[in-house]
């Protein structure tokens, strides 16, 4: 049995009062900044290989000649030192001549094509993952980091080594950081909290992952890294009579047992300190499991073993076992972990593993080339897969639905989440999720048509609301309709970025054809002004107009023009003439009896220029009724063309659109109401009541008599008196129907006004 001593690790360095190095819970290779220092870490390479990294390394250090870091050493020593951090991974020599050259094309101006001929195909891609976009390319620093970073994750798709060398770029330069100016080191701290470090966590890279978490916090708040810092170590002068006897007991039960087992101390990071006391709102006194140890056994058997040894030594916390073998997290990590409660009365964690557990629990996926874990010269791929990192696949996907970087960007950061709950098929197959994720991301974890055609749910046998948080053990169970489609409220309490994106991409597919609807209707009004009719959208022959339209306009298809009109972006008019314009010389001439179906006398005097539009309810995301006004059939409207927003409709008396209108008369247009709208409309009442038993089911009841529907009631903030004011959203059928309403209501013991809100 070999048994390490805690004590001896923690208490020396408590008593001497040395500061503890605050970056790792073990304490890492030492960097190299030679090619001597790196090519002593090589020895797991093929001979023949040695050549193509010593050559790299020659490459990389004629590109970056006369290059220096913010501290002043030549910047060949920092790919030197990254090349040294995969090295110590085992990685094969495409990553580490990737590594060597991961700035090259970035700052060097080094081609892809001429590294593709230096050293092939699979090292060029390797390091075009690792290279961020050009900067000009985009309006904003964030624009393009967000682009850069989603060429990232897509070029980790596809060979998990791109991350890696890239954690270990980024690991170095958050350990050499000092020479930064301080704004510069906030920020890249800040971007390795929110990003880095929970992509490390994802891939089980758990050593980088407490490391970069630590460095983070230490550029980010530096007092209070130092304070939390000399509280752990007074902690430990004050807990070594502790850890002693509790060393010695586990030392004893172990022998006696005649189980081979290896004991290690384990200590939480500052930074884990510090966000267990902001969870818990408690002081530093309070964190009492700063401390811990790993039994590290040959067996899995042995774990269970272990586990009945430690429950016979002292009194398990109940609710504090959590068995990470049978159920493994979302990266691979597998450990049994469980609390006792030690002589003392304080409670100590231990945590159980196998020496391959371990090795996957430090290392992640870099476990395939350090311990060669459970396969023999597999691919990546796979070995990523078999660890839990099917979150690599589900990019492509979000990828797919997601073609704007800053959303993209958002979607993997809700991934990122580290915390998750496990639930359960009605098969018996688990799915890992997102603390706090709904029965709609369980839909579409299973498949995307499953979560599209959801209406219903059962938790553990039960009916359930769709938003109902899933909790670690569920069995959900999904019903379905094949006519149902995603509801935009999902957006509200989805937590996964895939059914986020999956949900968001119907709805602007959605947003998208009903723009294009009203485009086209826009367009062809339009162009009966002109005494012509819309050419077909998809027409043969050589004596098309479209060509020669889209190529003026800028759009790649006729219908993509349709949805800029549609969404505003483009003006019907305008179009309109470059259309008649290219139809008069093809021979067309306007048509009499069309320019007199659309000279309305009673528009004669508007001084819009967009043709007339009909307004039935049936337009869908590409009409909105302005909050302002809210008009309803009945009411005299105007249509106002937003950029990008589509077609909003005020009444012609809103004041919010009469300001509108003097500042953008273009963009307005004629609009009326069909003779028979498909749906109700919703309007705003104010009403004056008596503050009386009863009140609130009195206008409930009116409103239902007069068959109209209540969708929201605002009764404010103010306490109540013998009076109270509330706002009502009503849906109703025209202004008729409204009138029906208002009548009723005043009619009701317990109303005293009631009117319509105008702006």
């Amino acid at each position: 049995m070999g048994i390490r001593s805690f004590a001896a690790e923690l208490l020396p360095t408590a008593l001497q009062g040395r500061p503890r190095t605050p970056t790792h819970v073990s304490p890492p290779s030492a960097e190299v900044s030679t090619f001597a220092g790196l090519q002593a870490k090589l020895g797991h390479l093929p001979k023949a290989e040695l050549k193509s990294v010593r050559d790299a390394y020659k490459f990389a250090d004629e590109a970056h000649l006369g290059q220096f870091r913010a501290s002043g050493e030549p910047y060949i020593t920092h790919p030197i030192a990254v090349a040294g951090l995969v090295a110590d991974w085992k990685l094969d020599s495409q990553a580490i001549q990737a590594a060597l050259m991961h700035d090259a094309m970035e700052d060097c101006g080094i081609t892809k094509t001429e590294l593709i001929e230096r050293f092939g195909a699979t090292t060029a891609e390797l390091v075009d993952g690792l290279t961020k976009l050009d900067k000009l390319n985009f309006s904003t620093r964030e624009e393009g980091q967000a682009e850069s970073f989603r060429k990232m994750l897509l070029a980790m798709s596809r060979d998990v080594r791109v991350i890696l060398v890239k954690l270990a770029d980024r690991l170095h330069n958050m350990r050499t950081m000092s020479a930064m100016k301080a704004d510069k080191r906030q920020r890249i701290a800040r971007e390795t909290l929110d990003i880095y470090a929970p992509i490390a966590h994802r891939l089980g890279l758990n050593q980088v992952y407490r490391e970069l978490q630590e460095l983070s916090f230490t550029y980010l708040f530096p007092w209070r890294h130092a304070a939390l810092e000399k509280a752990v170590q007074r902690s430990r002068g004050y807990r070594r009579d502790i850890v002693a006897r509790v060393q010695k007991d586990v030392t004893k039960a172990f022998a006696d047992s005649r189980l081979k087992v290896e004991v290690s101390g384990r200590e939480k990071t500052v930074y884990s300190i510090y966000r267990k006391m902001r969870e818990k709102h408690a002081g530093f006194a309070s964190v009492n499991d700063i401390f811990g140890f790993r039994i590290v056994v040959s067996s899995l058997p042995d774990c269970y073993l272990a586990l009945g040894v430690l429950h016979q030594l002292y009194k398990p916390v109940p609710g504090r076992f959590k068995d990470y073998i049978a159920i493994p997290k979302a990266n691979g990590y597998q450990s049994l972990h469980t609390t006792l409660v030690s002589p003392l009365g304080t409670a100590v964690e231990f945590q159980i593993r196998t020496e391959a557990m371990h090795a996957v629990a430090e290392a992640g996926i870099a476990a395939h080339w350090l311990y060669k874990v459970g396969t023999k010269g597999g691919n990546p791929s796979d070995v990523a897969q078999r660890l839990g990192a099917l979150w690599l696949k589900s990019l492509i996907d979000i990828q797919d639905e997601t073609r704007d970087a800053g959303e993209f960007l958002e979607h993997v950061k809700i991934d990122l989440v580290p915390d998750a709950v496990y639930v359960f098929t009605p098969m018996s197959k688990i799915l890992a999720l997102p603390r706090g994720a709904t029965p709609v991301d369980f839909a579409y974890a299973i498949h995307s048509d499953v979560g599209d055609h959801c209406v219903a749910v059962k938790i553990n046998g039960e009916p359930a609301t769709l938003r109902s948080e899933l909790r670690s053990g569920d069995v959900v169970e999904v019903i379905t309709a094949p006519n149902a489609r995603p509801n935009p409220a999902w957006l509200n309490f989805v937590r996964t970025g895939r059914a986020r994106s999956k949900i968001r991409h119907y709805l602007k597919n959605l947003e998208q054809e009903e723009s294009q609807a009203l485009g086209e209707k826009m367009l062809s009004q339009a162009l009966r002004l002109e005494g012509l009719a819309l050419p077909p959208l998809e027409p043969a022959g050589p004596d098309t107009i479209w060509p020669a339209v889209l190529r003026w306009s800028g759009n790649r298809s006729p219908a993509e023009l349709m949805t800029d009109i549609g969404l505003g972006r483009k003006i019907a008019t305008i179009v309109a003439k470059r259309i008649a314009q290219d139809l008069h010389e093809l021979g067309h001439k306007p048509d009499a009896v069309t320019l007199s179906l659309n000279r309305y006398s009673a528009h004669a005097d508007t001084e819009t220029v967009q043709g007339l539009v009909v307004i039935d309810g049936a337009e869908g995301a590409s009409v909105t009724m302005a909050s302002c006004c809210r008009p309803i059939p009945g009411d005299q409207i105007v249509g106002y063309l937003g950029r990008g927003e589509g077609l909003t409709v005020h009444t012609s008396d809103c004041q919010v659109g009469q300001r509108l209108y003097d500042r953008d008369r273009e963009r307005w247009m004629q609009v009326e109401w069909a003779e028979e709208p498909t749906r109700a409309f919703e309007t705003q009442l104010q009403v004056l009541l008596h503050n009386g038993k009863g009140a609130l089911a009195q206008v409930a009841q009116s409103v239902s008599r007069s068959e109209a529907d209540i969708t929201h009631i605002d009764m404010g903030d103010e306490r109540p008196g013998e009076t109270a004011d509330m706002k009502l959203l009503v849906s109703v059928r025209d202004r008729l129907h409204l009138a029906e309403v208002l009548r009723t209501l005043k009619r009701t013991p317990a109303v005293l006004k009631v009117q319509r809100v105008r702006p």
